[in-house]
């Protein structure tokens, strides 16, 4: 059974930066396709970034370009979330998911049915 173990959240700053970490274990890593969503409070979880299999394809939420990397270690089947210029607009919990066989389309990457493993989240606030 995958788990997902998400850590690096906090508070921080406007403007400031924070990387999120999330270890992934019970299953080969680099047969998934790994994500990260966030959902504030009263909204619905949105999609943040996705990497495809070993090094496969990047998609990122079009607003978030340019400030949020995500990037992939396959030697310590982690996934990592580095976040640059916070807005207190970021404020939100952020999870890591994982799945197989989504494909390489921002679409299907994108989507959040499209993941069946989840961590618990980990608490993201910004200040202003």
């Amino acid at each position: 059974q995958v788990q997902l173990v998400e850590s690096g959240g906090g508070l921080v700053q406007a403007g400031g930066s924070l990387r999120l970490s999330c270890e992934f274990s019970g299953s080969t890593f680099d047969w998934y396709t790994m994500g990260w969503f966030r959902q504030a409070p009263g909204k619905e979880r949105e999609f943040v970034a996705a990497i495809g299999e070993r090094d496969g394809p990047i998609v990122y939420e079009d607003s978030l370009k340019g400030r949020f990397i995500i990037f992939r270690d396959n030697a310590k089947v982690m996934v990592y979330l580095q976040m640059n210029s916070l807005k207190p607009e970021d404020t939100a919990v952020y999870y890591c998911t994982a799945d197989r066989n989504i494909g390489g389309n921002s679409g299907s990457m994108s989507s959040r049915t499209r993941y069946k493993y989840w961590g618990q989240g980990t608490q993201v606030t910004v200040a202003s």
